[in-house]
Parts: structure tokens; sequence; C-alpha cells
């Protein structure tokens, strides 16, 4: 009882904590810069404003309706899935994994369910402000993602010889992304990392839960004996 009353209070902490953190952000940045303005931070690291409409990383897939409704399905699966985890007192590092992955998910609804009602069109040269409910850039589903975490580690030239890309440029790493995007793939690692078998047992059903554990025993009688 105490590890699941633990264990719920972990998953609040992180759900909540990158929630703050990535709208903060997303907030301060969408009302301090105007769209491609940039900061630098670090030779290495920009604050560098974009939208998107598509899913982590400026990824475009589908129409934006299709993407917004996706995403609130998905943030209810995890969200059951993470609650059975609890009652089942699952390892905390586990669950700390899989808030992290729905508190990231949920950060990216909140700008395309609301950011379009809320805000005004951000472009370049202009600092957008909050506007009265619906009088936004967008309706409803329809708002766009912020993102603004840059590392343009690595920028140069292929080689001559290369065939077909020598001397045009490269960057390492193009993308730009937000807080939530950046939990959803610690998350992620993390669990391919450490936690692999466990979310594959997760995964079965109760009889085949069922039929694992009763397989283990026989083997333990077995050797036992």
């Amino acid at each position: 009882m105490k590890n699941r009353i633990r264990n719920r209070w972990i998953a609040i902490a992180v759900v909540v904590a990158v929630l703050l953190i990535d709208q903060l952000s997303k907030i301060w940045v969408k009302t301090h810069m105007g769209l491609k303005d940039s900061i630098d931070v670090f030779s290495w690291f920009q604050i560098y404003f974009v939208e998107n409409n598509g899913m982590a990383f400026g990824i475009e897939a589908g129409g934006k309706l299709f993407l917004s409704l996706f995403r609130i399905i998905a943030v209810i699966f995890i969200a059951i899935y993470l609650s059975r985890l609890i009652k089942q007192n699952y390892k905390s590092g586990f669950i700390a994994c899989m808030a992290l992955i729905l508190a990231g998910a949920a950060g990216n609804i909140i700008d395309s369910v609301f950011y379009g009602v809320i805000f005004e069109e951000s472009f370049q040269g202009h600092v957008a402000s909050f506007v009265p409910w619906g009088e936004g850039y967008a309706s409803l589903l329809h708002g766009r993602v912020v993102d603004m975490l840059y590392f343009p580690l690595i920028s140069g030239s292929y080689p001559d010889w290369i065939p077909f890309l020598g001397g045009k440029e490269f960057l390492f790493f193009r993308f730009i992304f937000n807080i939530a995007d950046s939990a959803i793939t610690v998350g992620v690692i993390l669990i391919l990392l450490f936690y692999r078998r466990t979310l594959s047992y997760s995964l079965l059903s109760k009889s085949e839960r069922e039929k694992l554990e009763k397989e283990k025993q026989d083997q333990q009688t077995g050797s036992e004996e």
C-alpha cells in the first residue's frame, strides 16, 4: 500500500513538473520572441522560436485535426496504462519513465488544443500576446506547437569526394524541439535501456501473466527437487 501511494505521488510530481516547465517556457517564448527570433545561450545552443503543426521534433504527419485528436486519444490510453502500473505496484523508475512520456504528450496537446484560441499569430518581427478566448489565430484543436530548443552542435560541408553531397552544407543536430519532446524522448530511452522486460511483461494480458508466473513457480519447484 505504501509503495502504491509513493508511486502515485512520483507520477503526479513528474507530470506536474514537466507540464509547468514546458508551458512556462513556451508561454515565455511565445510572448517575448517573434517567429524565428533566436537567443544565443552558447555557441552550440540557441533558443530559436518556431512553430509546427506536426508531432515531436516538427515531424509532419496527417491533418492538424487528426493529429490533435490522435494526441488526445494517446494521452488517455497512456494515463489509463500508468494508472494500472501504479495499482499493480510496478517499479518506481518504470512509473517515472511512463509519467515523463505522459507529461510530454500532454504538454504538446495543450498547445494544439488551446494556443490557437488564446494567442495572436506569431510571425517574424511581431511578438504575439494573449487575446480574449476565441479571438486567436486558429480554432480549438488547431493550434501550433511551440518549439525553441536548438542545438547546432556541428556544422560544415561534406567532402567533395562524397557523391551527390560533396560541397553541400550539413548541420548536426538540426531538429528544434521543446521540453515536452525532451520528456518523451528521455522516457522512451530510459525504458529501452533499463525496463524493456518490465514493459513487455506489463503489456501481457492477465491470463498470460498468470501463465508466466506459474511457469516460473514450476521451474523453481523443479530446481529445488
